[in-house]
């Protein structure tokens, strides 16, 4: 083939592609398909951060006359994760979920049994909750419904003041008063439930009135769904709230909670006149109790310092580490006198002032 043919026919070819691509394109117009020859931005732009919120229920909260038959829909703001949000629904008192079903953002709640006439239900959603892109349901949040004609006026309302632990998300299970023991979280046997919302509030609704209740505080720390006596907080609420026709909303009310597990903290400042570049100036907290507890700290430049301690009595000292051993050894390393703090599980000691006075050295 000579060079000139070998030309004609690449051109010709050219041509030929150049011919199918403007037919591609027009049979594309022609069908309205505009975005067919069209070049999309490049996907990915910010992360996701904001946590997700329930926008709908189906049906709304407060609602009366719900029937014993109904399924129960729950709207979210954004695309959830299917499994971890399912788990995190529960009905109170108990009812059999035997169907979870997704549509877009909303979760469809089916009951395996038949809702009881003339009783009021809270379907809330926990913590563990979370959209696609792992952000928790800052809080939870619950819906309250009843099968009865009208709705309970009964409420408890207020704030919750939580050391220790976060308060959103913490649970607030409500039993009547006559109800003794323990309750069992496993069960999850309450008569209502609220929960702590990001601004610390809580409501509890539909309840029975007259009727006199009191409350059981849960935190799952660990997210588990379960209750763990080493690592989450469960405790009473030291009240009885009683409800009337004349009055039957109780708030709002303060409930303190302090988990007893919570480290305390301690700050304060060393006076030092020792000025010794020998060593390094540390702090030694020892247990006034059990003297094998012991931690150690460093200062801040200026001298400062912060220690995040058990609950418990304690016994500070600053001491001149001048071998660097981490490490206080009384017999040849120089220190201030001792200093007792009572610390508080969850509580705060500050302005602790400890001395590292000169030390006579031999010559």
């Amino acid at each position: 083939m000579s060079a000139r043919r070998g030309t004609r026919q690449f051109i010709h070819g050219r041509a030929n592609v150049a011919a199918l691509v403007a037919a591609f394109i027009a049979t594309c117009a022609a069908l309205g398909l505009t975005g067919c020859a069209r070049r999309e931005p490049p996907t990915g732009g910010p992360p996701d951060l904001a946590a997700p919120r329930l926008i709908h229920s189906d049906p709304d909260s407060g609602r009366a006359g719900v029937p014993t038959d109904a399924h129960v829909s729950l709207t979210f703001s954004e695309g959830m994760d299917p499994v971890a949000t399912g788990d995190a629904v529960q009905v109170s008192p108990p009812v059999t979920i035997s169907k979870r079903r997704w549509s877009g953002n909303t979760l469809t709640i089916v009951f395996g049994d038949t809702l009881r006439s003339g009783h009021t239900y809270t379907v809330f959603v926990g913590t563990t909750a979370r959209d696609r892109h792992n952000n928790d349901l800052t809080a939870g949040t619950s819906v309250v419904f009843s099968t009865g004609a009208t709705f309970p006026a009964g409420r408890i309302e207020g704030e919750v003041e939580a050391h220790g632990f976060a308060g959103p998300g913490t649970y607030l299970w409500c039993y009547h008063a006559e109800r003794t023991g323990v309750p069992d979280s496993t069960a999850r046997d309450f008569d209502a439930v609220g929960l702590v919302d990001e601004k610390s509030e809580f409501r509890i609704d539909g309840l029975t009135v007259p009727g006199r209740y009191r409350l059981w505080a849960f935190a799952d720390i660990n997210a588990n769904r379960s209750f763990e006596p080493d690592r989450d907080f469960l405790a009473p609420v030291d009240t009885t709230f009683e409800l009337t026709e004349a009055h039957p909303v109780a708030g709002p009310v303060h409930v303190r909670l302090r988990n007893p597990r919570a480290p305390g903290t301690i700050v304060g400042a060393v006076i030092d006149s020792l000025h010794d570049s020998l060593g390094v100036t540390r702090i030694i907290a020892i247990g006034a109790v059990d003297s094998t507890l012991r931690v150690l700290a460093d200062i801040n430049p200026d001298r400062t310092f912060e220690m995040s301690l058990r609950a418990g009595p304690w016994e500070l000292r600053a001491f001149q580490d001048e071998d660097r051993s981490n490490d206080w050894n009384p017999s040849n390393e120089p220190a201030g006198p001792p200093v007792r703090v009572e610390l508080e599980a969850a509580g705060k000691a500050v302005d602790v002032r400890l001395m590292l006075p000169p030390v006579p050295r031999a010559p």
